[in-house]
C-alpha cells in the first residue's frame, strides 16, 4: 500500500535575518501598543490625562468607543506584520491562508509595500515630537505629559520598519528573488 505524496513546504533559499534586523522588526511591533492600550484605557472609562470636561467632550462611551477600538487593534496589528520581514510567512505564505497558502511572497511587492509604509508611518508620526510645545487644553498637565511618552514610540515605528525592510531586501536580492 502506498500512501499518497504531498507536497514538499516551499522553503526560502533567502539566508537568515541579521540579529539587529529580528530586534529591530520586535521593537517596531510594539511601538503602537502603549498608545493602543491607552486607548482602550479611555474606552474602559480611565481619564487618561483628560479632564473631567475634555474627557466627556471627546465621548468614549457607547458607538463613540468602536473608533477607538478598532484603531488600536488595527494599528497593533499592521504593527505586527513587520515581523513577516524576519519570520518564514514574510517569504512563504502560510498553509492556512485560503488560496495563497504554501505559496511564496513576490518579495518585490513586500518591499514596496513595506517601504511606503515606513514613509507613511514616518511623515505620519514625526510631527509627534512636537507634541509637547503644543497647548492641549482638554488635558491635565501630568496627563499631557504620559500622553506625550505613550504616543513617542510610535516615532520610532517608520524609520525601524524602513530598516527592517532594507535588510529583507538585501536577503532577498542575494537570491535573486
Amino acid at each position: 500500500m502506498t500512501t499518497p505524496r504531498t507536497a514538499a513546504p516551499a522553503t526560502s533559499a533567502a539566508p537568515a535575518p541579521p540579529r539587529w534586523a529580528v530586534r529591530a522588526a520586535h521593537l517596531a511591533a510594539v511601538t503602537a501598543l502603549p498608545a493602543g492600550l491607552w486607548r482602550l484605557g479611555l474606552v474602559l472609562g480611565w481619564h487618561g490625562g483628560y479632564t473631567d470636561a475634555g474627557y466627556h467632550a471627546v465621548g468614549f462611551t457607547g458607538w463613540d468607543a468602536v473608533w477607538p477600538l478598532t484603531l488600536s487593534v488595527l494599528t497593533e496589528a499592521l504593527a505586527l506584520l513587520t515581523l513577516g520581514l524576519v519570520r518564514p510567512w514574510g517569504t512563504v505564505s502560510p498553509r492556512w491562508i485560503p488560496l495563497l497558502g504554501g505559496r511564496p511572497v513576490d518579495p518585490h511587492r513586500v518591499v514596496l509595500a513595506a517601504s511606503l509604509g515606513a514613509a507613511a508611518l514616518t511623515v505620519l508620526w514625526t510631527p509627534f515630537l512636537a507634541w509637547w510645545a503644543m497647548p492641549h487644553p482638554n488635558m491635565t498637565p501630568l496627563g499631557h505629559l504620559l500622553v506625550g511618552f505613550l504616543y513617542l514610540p510610535a516615532v520610532a515605528w517608520g524609520p525601524l520598519l524602513a530598516a527592517v525592510t532594507v535588510s529583507y531586501h538585501r536577503r532577498h536580492r542575494a537570491t535573486g528573488a
